[in-house]
């Protein structure tokens, strides 16, 4: 891969001097820059409040054709097909009654919502290439629009090949981008009051430390205008951080009496109730009907060992 500069860099120009005027990489007088030199700039440009004028830019003059054309790939594909819509520089794929948003422009806004909660270098990266999979798996079917499944689990697998050619080799961090895009959409499919506890554990196990990195890029995927569709998609994802921490008060939830205290309390023998006696304190616990104290706890299982006939 070869891109040029002469005297002045170019590529610090772009960041420092905000120079937008250059129309292509013809304008800028060369000598060989390396693809380290080139990504470390970019990277510069990632950690901004607003990388989306940058990352444009580097799209403007076909640089960004030349280190990420996966990124140029999800703009308008099959012009010849579909009418197109010019509206505040948003291109919009319609076609019959149905229409879809132009993923490139959407995805520079994802970054940009991205760099307001978080100045994790990486976790941009993840926000950049999050639906570079669209490409491959873009469909159109009549009865139900513009699809892409599968198009987290393509873009992870590509992954591999963008930072190996990008020279960017550290493990964890590809590790950490392939795992946030592989489950990128996964949250919102988990929001539902019908959603086990199992199934978002599932996805905690996958997801280790990264959980919160991947419900900040589910928000700021959120690029919407219409303010109450906005609104609906952040209370679901509050609601889903809620069942998280339900979920995490119970992993870390210590009972106040063990099975013995119980069997001395009511003077019985082990039994099958005795368990059953132990999910309704903790369920009384946790709901916070009773604290979760040893004298509060025994009262509760004498009044409901009562009531089963228990004593």
């Amino acid at each position: 891969m070869k891109v040029y500069e002469g005297k002045r860099d170019p590529l610090k120009s772009i960041r420092f001097e905000n120079n937008f005027k250059i129309k292509s990489l013809r304008e800028i007088s060369f000598q060989i820059l390396s693809i380290e030199r080139i990504i470390y700039e970019f990277n510069k440009i990632l950690l901004y409040k607003n990388p989306s004028k940058g990352i444009f830019f580097y799209s403007k003059i076909g640089l960004l054709k030349i280190i990420l054309p996966e990124l140029i790939n999800i703009k308008l594909i099959n012009i010849k097909l579909i009418n197109i819509k010019l509206i505040n520089i948003k291109l919009i794929n319609i076609k019959g009654k149905h229409k879809h948003k132009d993923n490139f422009y959407h995805t520079l806004k994802v970054v940009d919502n991205i760099s307001n909660y978080s100045n994790n270098l990486w976790l941009k990266w993840a926000a950049l290439l999050h639906d570079i999979g669209k490409y491959l798996t873009k469909k159109y079917r009549s009865n139900i629009g513009w699809t892409f499944y599968s198009h987290e689990l393509i873009g992870a697998k590509m992954i591999d090949s963008i930072f190996k050619r990008l020279k960017l080799h550290k493990k964890k961090n590809i590790k950490y981008i392939k795992n946030i895009i592989k489950y990128s959409s996964r949250p919102i499919t988990l929001i539902s009051y019908l959603t086990t506890d199992s199934s978002i554990k599932k996805l905690l196990v996958n997801m280790g430390n990264s959980i919160e990195d991947l419900i900040l890029l589910c928000k700021s995927d959120i690029t919407t205008k219409n303010f109450l569709k906005k609104k609906q998609f952040q209370q679901k994802l509050d609601f889903f951080k809620k069942k998280i921490q339900k979920i995490e008060e119970k992993k870390k939830f210590v009972f106040p009496l063990s099975g013995d205290n119980i069997m001395n309390i009511l003077n019985i023998n082990s039994c099958k109730e005795i368990g059953i006696l132990k999910k309704l304190l903790k369920k009384a616990i946790i709901k916070g009907i009773i604290p979760n104290d040893f004298n509060k706890a025994s009262l509760f299982i004498k009044k409901k060992g009562k009531s089963m006939g228990l004593i």
